[in-house]
């Protein structure tokens, strides 16, 4: 019996601290870039939040024939409204997957109108400030301005 072979296939102990440094390195430098946008992060997940409820709204018009009314709310996706004009064809469950209406990522209801007056419904967040308007992180998000 001779001596144990080393594994061929495996990583040497130098090919791993190579890959060590460099996953150091880079996430030295992309790190603070991702710390540094927090209220940018919050702004593209007001949007991907936004783009959700659209396609909740979709489904209960395709359902029902219409889309709540700004009285009803968006919590006619998570509860069959008991105003207005009811829906005929609401679905068991609801139309969010969660079963709740999100708040924006600042903890705000999202402003929800129906009819809209940019499309046949708005919905809005007011950004970090909540009030309507302002520029930057205070800035709103709104369906109608979001890029498809």
């Amino acid at each position: 019996m001779g001596m144990a072979q080393p594994f061929k296939n495996g990583f040497t102990l130098l090919e791993l601290l190579i890959v060590l440094a460099i996953i150091a390195i880079l996430a030295a430098y992309i790190a603070p870039r991702i710390i540094e946008r927090p209220e940018e992060a919050k702004r593209v997940m007001a949007g991907v939040q936004i783009r959700g409820l659209e396609t909740a709204l979709d489904m209960y018009k395709r359902d029902n024939g219409m889309y709540p009314s700004t009285e009803q709310g968006l919590s006619a996706l998570v509860e069959p409204p008991t105003i207005g004009k009811l829906p005929k064809n609401w679905s068991r469950g609801g139309y969010l997957k969660n079963g709740k209406v999100p708040k924006d990522p600042w903890g705000n209801d999202y402003i929800y109108l129906c009819p809209g007056v940019h499309g046949d419904y708005d919905i809005m967040s007011r950004g970090a400030d909540g009030v309507a308007g302002g520029d930057d992180k205070d800035a709103d998000i709104n369906n109608w301005d979001l890029s498809e």
